[in-house]
């Protein structure tokens, strides 16, 4: 709390001198990207449902534009953490899970939903297996911090991705390709033509080609795929607009993959040397925990369970044989009072994973089909009293199968077949109180309904389930929920905002795989109150920006291995969620960027968290009845299945641990340095730094499964001519640190498994536009 009080202090010292710093800049406070002077340029955004400058947006929002991610070699979800310091993005065999300021989902099935909502070109996408093959041909990507529950469509209680596209361009004929080379055999491609057709059509056409080796030692963590995007705009007038947007994206490769994580009882291969649990000298070590346990045989890969009692073992195998299509049509009218936009879309994923993640062997494979409508009425800026309002509608339909398997002594197949229809009235008002103070205020109902008919069997597989998990089930739930925002902003000086707000944000309920009715979770719901300003100094060439936030989160969904009762009556290890969690949140983050010259750049990014589980108590499951491994404090057990075996429930408590995924500091700095060699040729050298202290990654707080404090960096040195042509060197993570991207236990074994972030990366990138 102390921090945050500090942080109220500095933020009210920021507001009076930048009040009166602005005055003096009033005539250039609108500095645009297309002038000449030397000053900051603007990002426009749209984190608000309409056009803003990033620097009037009272919303606390990152904006990385279409280059950054270019000057980064990002070209896949996981990467964008690196340039926003409050986003930890975690690949789970399968599936993406992000978490924004402690706030996020640990997704493991078909049954996860994200807590902070992925966007593309607008559209909700439901499936955390889904935000994949779009970073290419990018306008820019905003991450949104902190509840969304007035403007958003789904289960946006930590923040919103929005991922945007570039758009077609009237008249005009351009292009731009990309194309780069690096270590680990690393290709990739991609190529954007904005085609006119006559005066009031026009078609953008880009693809993108991914083909890059495995990170660890049998090739996982790879990256491999096709993306195709189609883009057509007709506007017939000036007031009436309609963008068609098909996209396509062919995953394929081996997947993220995993490496055990050093404990005391045995001995491991080195992070360093980035050994697979497939590895044989991983497998070593493996079977020599298992045999201080018990003395089980061992299974290779998915095909060889037959063997009584056999314990699996990580297989070579694994691959991801993904489809992703998307289509959809934004409409924008002119209604004269108000902008009208019609958004209608459609999506389907189409995963087929066999993934090792988690230290055996899971195959999912899931087929899901989204459909979505939004309408929205926007009023013109030039009036007392604006507004945003709009009806949204969301429904889903999944058929799916989970296969895990971690041998014979514990697999389970499920078949969920899920439904979820969604509805939302939402709107916003901002109404001028004065001149240069502005209240605002905003509501959203939701109603969700989800069905699901899920069937458990071992039919057809070539080795028993044991124990079926469930008998075939059905089941519904209803969740209706009303949330808001009301916040004040004040415009300080011509350059200077400062603004506060409270917002509220809800994640519907769902179901896990269990016997009914213990099968399902509630809503979580998370509170925030925020006050920060946004200012520019000294004709723009400065900008300092600062927040404060507090966050109140109950009900918190978490998701842990635990028991879930079977068809037969006794319980059996399966994916529990659980609302066990209460959690308080709150730090700062401060942002400055300095352009002290048109050929000088300096930006930094700090944020402090705080964040803990004020109440955080689960009852986890041991199938052998052996003690649970955990950093909590364990409270007692108790004998899951009297007389039929020895598992055990050990009720293991949490509480005053730090949340997850939070670490207290979070540094991104970086440099830009433009040398004028001649008036066509420019060299360009840049820097970026990320710094970060430590962190847990699991909420079970095992000491294996913390991330300590660590700093990676980035360089890279670009020759670039007016003409249109770039040649780029670069070097990502220059010292090779081992930084772990997620930690689990696997259950029976209990070895520590974790995936690693990318290790030292390096290679040429040649880019050209005309």
């Amino acid at each position: 709390m102390r921090a945050l009080l500090l942080a109220t202090t500095v933020l009210a010292g920021l507001i009076v001198p930048g009040a009166a710093w602005a005055q003096d800049q009033a005539d250039t406070a609108q500095t645009t990207e297309n002038q000449e002077n030397t000053g900051l340029g603007e990002i426009v955004v749209t984190a608000q449902r309409r056009e803003e400058s990033l620097q009037r947006a009272a919303v606390a929002v990152s904006a990385v534009t279409g280059d950054d991610l270019t000057k980064s070699g990002i070209t896949e979800t996981a990467g964008l953490g690196r340039l926003v310091p409050s986003l930890v993005v975690q690949p789970t065999g399968g599936t993406t899970s992000f978490f924004l300021r402690g706030v996020g989902t640990n997704s493991q099935n078909s049954f996860a939903e994200n807590a902070v909502a992925f966007n593309f070109n607008g559209i909700y996408v439901g499936r955390p297996t889904a935000p994949a093959g779009v970073f290419y041909d990018l306008e820019r990507v905003e991450v949104v911090k902190g509840p969304q529950g007035t403007l958003y469509g789904r289960n946006a209680t930590g923040g919103a991705i929005n991922v945007i596209p570039k758009k077609p361009v009237l008249g005009t004929f351009s292009g731009e390709g990309l194309f780069e080379y690096g270590n680990y055999d690393s290709k990739k491609a991609s190529l954007a033509l904005n085609i006119p057709i006559g005066d009031t059509v026009a078609l953008r056409l880009a693809g993108q080609i991914v083909d890059r080796d495995g990170y660890i030692s049998d090739g996982y963590d790879d990256d491999k795929g096709e993306a195709f995007r189609a883009s057509l705009l007709i506007e017939p007038s000036d007031r009436w607009s309609m963008t068609l947007v098909a996209d396509y994206y062919n995953q394929r490769g081996k997947g993220a993959g995993a490496v055990l994580l050093p404990e005391a009882r045995y001995t491991v291969p080195p992070l360093e040397d980035r050994v697979s649990i497939s590895d044989p000298r991983a497998q070593a070590a493996v079977r020599n925990l298992a045999r201080g346990i018990f003395a089980p045989p061992f299974c290779g890969g998915p095909g060889n369970f037959v063997n009584s009692g056999c314990v699996a073992l990580a297989g070579t195998d694994g691959f991801l044989d993904n489809q992703f299509f998307g289509v959809s049509a934004t409409v924008v009218g002119d209604m004269g009072f108000g902008t009208l936009t019609v958004i209608p879309a459609y999506r389907r994923s189409d995963v087929n994973v066999l993934t090792y993640l988690p230290g055996f062997a899971g195959t999912i494979k899931d087929v899901a089909e989204q459909s979505s409508l939004e309408v929205r009425l926007a009023s013109n800026e030039d009036q007392r009293l604006r507004y945003v309002l709009g009806v949204f509608y969301f429904g889903e339909n999944q058929v799916t199968e989970n296969f895990f398997r971690q041998g014979n002594i514990s697999s389970t197949r499920f078949t969920p077949r899920l439904s979820t229809e969604s509805i939302a009235a939402f709107g916003q008002l901002t109404f001028d109180i004065a001149d240069t103070l502005r209240l605002v205020a905003g509501g959203r109902y939701t109603r969700e309904d989800k069905e699901q008919f899920t069937s458990v069997a071992s039919g057809g597989l070539p080795g028993p389930v044991a124990p079926p998990l469930s008998a075939p089930f059905t089941g519904d739930l209803s969740f209706e929920k009303f949330t808001w925002k009301a916040g004040l902003e004040w415009d300080a000086g011509p350059a200077s905002l400062v603004y506060a707000n409270v917002a509220t944000g809800f994640k519907s309920g769902g179901f896990f795989v269990a016997q009914p009715p213990n099968n399902t979770f509630a809503p979580e719901e998370l509170t925030a109150f925020t006050l920060g300003a946004k200012n520019r100094f000294f004709d723009n060439k400065l900008q300092l920006n600062i927040e404060a936030f507090y966050w109140d989160y109950k009900d918190q969904q978490i998701t842990f291995v635990g028991g879930v009762r079977t068809a037969g009556g006794i319980f059996a290890q399966g994916s529990t969620t659980v609302n066990a969690g209460k959690s308080r949140i709150y730090g700062v983050e401060f942002e400055a960027r300095f352009a002290p010259s048109r050929n000088d750049l300096f930006n930094l990014n700090v944020q402090y968290l705080n964040g803990k589980y004020d109440r955080l108590q689960t009852a986890n499951f041991s199938p052998t009845g052996a003690p649970v491994t955990t950093g909590c404090t364990t409270l007692g057990s108790r004998l899951a299945n009297p007389g039929v075996n020895g598992a055990r429930f050990f009720d293991i408590d949490c509480s005053g641990n730090p949340t997850v995924n939070s670490p207290k500091w979070a540094v991104n700095l970086g440099y830009e340095r433009t040398f004028e060699l001649t008036g066509d040729l420019n060299l360009v050298f840049g820097g970026r730094g990320n710094i970060e202290s430590s962190r847990f990654l699991n909420s079970n707080f095992r000491p294996e499964e913390r991330q300590g404090s660590f700093a990676m960096a980035d360089a890279y040195l670009t020759l670039e001519s007016a003409g249109g042509w770039n040649v780029t060197g670069f070097i990502n993570n220059i010292t090779d640190e081992e930084v772990l991207a997620r930690a689990g236990t696997r259950p029976i074994l209990d070895f520590p498994v974790a995936t690693l972030r990318p290790p030292r990366t390096y290679g040429v990138r040649v880019g050209f536009n005309f």
